[in-house]
């Protein structure tokens, strides 16, 4: 009898031990979070450092919480508001736990992330917004404040006085609608900075393209005295703008690394800067906070810092980039 007491007690404290053991497995076993992650363009600095910083904050936040943060990146590789529309509905049928988008279209997405929010999918939108939708935040610039800052950087770059041209990009991004709106608000408290209807370009977000719209446009009209780009689109390859530097006045949108050499040289006298690198990180903050802790903004438009840039703190923004982006690649 008591023989078969003590094994019994061995067989329990062996079911215990592999028990307990099993226990011990599965809660080390990190619950897994997919975040979609959808910019305009691949291909612009501008995404590929919102999905740097996106990355970073998978996993500096996805360690915090215990997490496994994975960042599904589906930028189309030249803007396409299709693409994007069939990424937000795939990744709403596959599962993921939240998606943040750069709207190139909000008309045209307003339904596809209404009905990725229907089937449980939190959507949040940054840099560009679809605000008549049930994306439940944005994170970006107050693009109308963008847009008088380009305007009051030109006319004070052309001494208040002289014809004026816009490359205005996407016409149906909401966002770059917005800077327009922003920049014409400006140019009354400017009197003799001049801007015909006819000297608003829109054009397609590719770098060659911009910069040939730009190159057509100054030949056919050499009064133009200075040239607002809304986006930096045309900033993203080398010899862009086809005159001798100052001779036509420039000032431009974002920032980024890619534009910083134009200014250096003295082709573009000022920029508004945007850390889309803090944007992207953000934006998974937000959506982890979302997510896990149930929490919305109280304020659901939050707005990212706007730099001036000019040739006095062009170095200063540089090392900047080189911290954000160095500081990503050594995680």
């Amino acid at each position: 009898m008591r023989h078969k007491f003590i094994l019994l007690s061995g067989l329990a404290f062996v079911t215990f031990g592999i028990i307990f053991a099993q226990t011990g497995k599965n809660n080390s076993i990190q619950k897994k979070i997919n975040i979609g992650f959808i910019g305009k363009m691949g291909t612009n600095s501008v995404f590929i450092a919102a999905h740097s910083g996106a990355k970073l904050a998978a996993k500096e936040l996805g360690a915090k919480y215990n997490v496994d943060v994975v960042i599904d990146l589906a930028t189309p590789e030249k803007e396409n508001v299709e693409e994007q529309a069939a990424a937000i509905e795939r990744m709403s049928r596959s599962g993921v736990s939240g998606i943040a988008i750069s709207c190139s279209d909000a008309n045209y997405l307003t339904s596809i992330i209404n009905g990725a929010v229907e089937k449980g999918t939190p959507v949040m939108c940054f840099d560009s917004d679809a605000p008549k939708s049930n994306r439940f935040a944005y994170y970006g610039a107050d693009d109308l404040e963008f847009g008088h800052m380009l305007m009051k950087e030109l006319a004070n770059e052309l001494n208040e006085t002289g014809a004026i041209a816009i490359l205005a990009g996407n016409k149906n991004a909401l966002n770059l609608q917005r800077r327009l709106q922003g920049i014409k608000a400006e140019l009354k408290k400017h009197p003799n900075c001049t801007l015909s209807p006819d000297n608003v370009y829109y054009n397609l977000e590719i770098p060659e393209i911009a910069s040939q719209t730009i190159a057509r446009e100054q030949k056919a009209n050499p009064n133009i005295a200075g040239w607002i780009l809304i986006g930096s689109t045309a900033l993203q390859i080398k010899n862009s703008l086809k005159w001798q530097p100052g001779k036509v006045k420039a000032v431009a949108g974002n920032a980024v690394p890619v534009e910083l050499e134009y200014v250096k040289s003295g082709y573009v006298q000022g920029l508004v800067g945007i850390n889309y690198f803090q944007m992207g990180y953000k934006s998974v903050e937000i959506l982890l906070d979302k997510i896990i802790k149930s929490k919305t903004p109280n304020e659901p438009l939050m707005y990212s810092p706007l730099t001036r840039v000019t040739e006095k703190n062009v170095n200063e923004w540089s090392v900047n980039w080189n911290k954000w982006l160095l500081k990503e690649a050594l995680k």
